[in-house]
């Protein structure tokens, strides 16, 4: 997987950063999910690397307007490029309602088929390879944190063994790699289960949404290969940063500490702060989190 990041700033936009969009690659199979939808996102979309048409789902963390006026350009964007492929948008209550509302009102429409979820707190989607989980962050709206899991990869099966034990190639070659049980002509019953090398271990990503410091996300990202987390304004800052439901530099490093997160990528800064400020801010997560990155807008991070 993926990471890239179309715009890293929280609030406004500023001559440094757009506001907030992830877009996730999944590599093997090329589609795209896209993770907030802030003002130009689909700006941004064009000056990186990514093609509009794999951008297949996006998630919405909350309906604050540096996460979500993207999105009816980007939408009709998308419907003059003449992309056909289907576009699902899942969020928070209220989603429905201003996507609906902003194509009604602007005359728009898509001409790809477009679904539109609303989420509660709990499983969002889970489609055979990855799965994705919300959980309700502590903000001054409703907004949720997205925890992407990767289903294990079975191990490679041991076809030579398999040949020299005298089952032949054939299409249940699949149920073996699946670790399925097959009964050949003889009679013989054959466990795929037990030609199969040790599975690969699926990556697990976490994403938040804004956030003051909460319970829940220590389980959010739990032993995650990358964290993704605000870091709105400086340890100085805190209570500004908590009274407005963000979090700062040591408390978002806090959380990866605590729960066993491998790496942390750190985003969503106050427009207050300049390119010359990022080794303060850097340096205060470190602190704390030595394995912690900065992220800057079209920087591209592998999962």
């Amino acid at each position: 997987m993926q990471l890239t990041f179309l715009g890293t700033g929280g609030g406004a936009p500023s001559l440094q950063r757009n506001v907030t969009a992830i877009a996730l690659t999944l590599s093997k199979r090329g589609d795209t999910w896209l993770f907030d939808c802030g003002e130009a996102t689909q700006h941004q979309y064009m000056r990186s690397a990514l093609k509009p048409g794999k951008l297949e789902k996006i998630f919405i963390t909350h309906l604050h307007g540096d996460h979500i006026f993207g999105l009816p350009g980007l939408l009709t964007s998308r419907s003059m490029a003449g992309i056909p492929e289907p576009m699902t948008i899942y969020g928070p209550k209220g989603i429905r309602q201003f996507i609906e509302t902003a194509l009604s009102l602007s005359g728009s429409y898509t001409s790809y088929p477009l679904e539109i979820v609303e989420i509660e707190a709990g499983l969002v989607l889970d489609d055979g390879e990855v799965r994705v989980t919300a959980w309700p962050m502590n903000h001054v709206i409703e907004c949720y944190g997205y925890r992407i899991e990767q289903h294990d990869k079975p191990g490679f099966l041991d076809a030579p063994r398999l040949k020299a034990e005298g089952v032949p190639r054939g299409p249940w070659y699949q149920d073996l790699k699946a670790g399925k049980r097959i009964q050949l002509e003889d009679g013989r019953e054959i466990n795929g289960a037990d030609y199969l090398g040790p599975a690969t271990k699926g990556k697990v990503l976490a994403i938040f949404g804004d956030t003051a410091p909460t319970e829940v996300a220590l389980q959010l990202a739990a032993n995650a290969d990358v964290m993704v987390h605000e870091t709105t304004l400086e340890a100085a800052l805190q209570d500004k940063a908590n009274g407005r439901g963000h979090s700062t530099t040591l408390q978002a490093a806090e959380v990866a500490k605590q729960s066993g997160a491998k790496r942390m990528i750190a985003t969503h800064f106050s427009s207050r702060y300049l390119s010359k400020d990022r080794e303060k801010l850097l340096a205060e997560c470190q602190s704390v989190f030595a394995a912690t990155e900065l992220a800057h807008d079209f920087a591209v991070f592998e999962v």
